[in-house]
């Protein structure tokens, strides 16, 4: 069997040995729609499995890391936050090429357009709903209680991640783009001076869950979870919505349209429920949705640059690098709103 990615013969050497329950290895396949991280099906005689290894090349530091997901993912186990079923980590890369793990297949699926969603007006505003308050269970999840207390420095978060971000945007960015250095200079001025330390997703949106008849079977894609502020992943959920009117949102490839199904919450309403499932103060959103966009805008250069460059698989990457202006545009707008 060849799969890109994939060593199948040492895979199945791996699994007979360390995940035996599992049964033997039949077939792997690629799960379209990962941006990030490849993710595939690994079909066994006792259950399937879903194995999640980091791209083929071009791979950042600190960036898909694999143990940081099964981490997380480990801890969230016996928690209200629906993951799926750790099953089993491999560090070593001479298996398949780098480092990997195994979960447990989810019975859903990663919805992007609303075109997908199996549900009408009032189900799909119940699962809009239920997607601000899983964001606020994953931020009231006592990450000392489940082992993950030097998972991330919570101190000076958003400092270190404007950082981290920039540092990212010169190793991946190979053209140049208006308007960025400015974006990061009012950022730095306008950072607030304290923020909550809890875990964040670092990533949160609907097509990072999986869902079934309209309900949220589990959160994944979790490669960016750490300790931090909370607000942040607030303003990057919001960044990716697109309310009804939004002309430029239409315009950026990424996170689908499904925002827009009929009774899905729009951004004030999902900001608001998300306030009401946390209890937390948002008045400082414009700043964190701003920062939403920077921040997406460097994952997505990164993205389009792997492309570019024919070191990533799949599906729109020829569209996608356009966003990345719109995206630093938007930014500066919702700064310009917080003054």
């Amino acid at each position: 069997m060849t799969v890109p990615g994939i060593d199948w013969p040492r895979l199945v050497a791996w699994m007979t040995t360390h995940v035996p329950d599992v049964g033997e290895p039949l077939s792997a396949s690629l799960i379209s729609g990962g941006r990030s991280n490849l993710t595939y099906r690994v079909e066994a005689r006792e259950r399937d499995v879903v194995l999640r290894r980091p791209p083929l090349g071009h791979v950042l530091p600190t960036a898909h890391d694999m143990r940081r997901e099964w981490r997380v993912i480990s801890a969230l186990a016996d928690t209200p936050v629906p993951v799926p079923d750790p099953i089993g980590f491999c560090p070593d890369e001479e298996v398949i090429g780098a480092p990997f793990y195994l979960m447990g297949l989810v019975d859903g699926a990663a919805v992007r357009s609303r075109d997908e969603l199996e549900t009408g007006p009032e189900e799909t505003r119940q699962l809009s709903e239920r997607l601000a308050e899983i964001l606020a269970a994953i931020h009231a999840v006592d990450y000392r209680a489940v082992g993950l207390e030097d998972f991330g420095r919570p101190d000076g978060y958003l400092a270190r991640q404007l950082d981290r971000w920039c540092q990212q945007w010169e190793r991946s960015a190979d053209r140049e783009v208006p308007e960025f250095a400015r974006l990061v200079g009012r950022l730095r001025d306008r950072m607030p001076a304290h923020s909550a330390a809890t875990l964040v997703h670092g990533d949160y949106r609907l097509d990072n869950t999986l869902v079934r008849q309209g309900e949220i079977r589990a959160v994944v894609d979790w490669e960016m979870s750490t300790l931090g502020d909370p607000m942040a992943d607030l303003g990057l959920t919001l960044t990716y919505w697109h309310d009804p009117g939004d002309d430029e949102r239409a315009g950026i490839p990424v996170a689908g349209d499904v925002t827009l199904a009929p009774g899905f919450l729009n951004t004030a309403e999902f900001a608001a429920h998300y306030a009401k499932a946390s209890g937390r103060d948002i008045t400082d959103l414009p700043f964190y949705i701003a920062f939403g966009n920077f921040k997406l805008a460097v994952i997505v250069e990164g993205i389009a640059a792997r492309f570019r460059q024919g070191k990533t698989v799949g599906e729109g990457f020829d569209r996608i690098g356009s966003a990345v202006p719109t995206l630093i545009a938007r930014a500066h707008r919702m700064l310009d709103q917080e003054v």
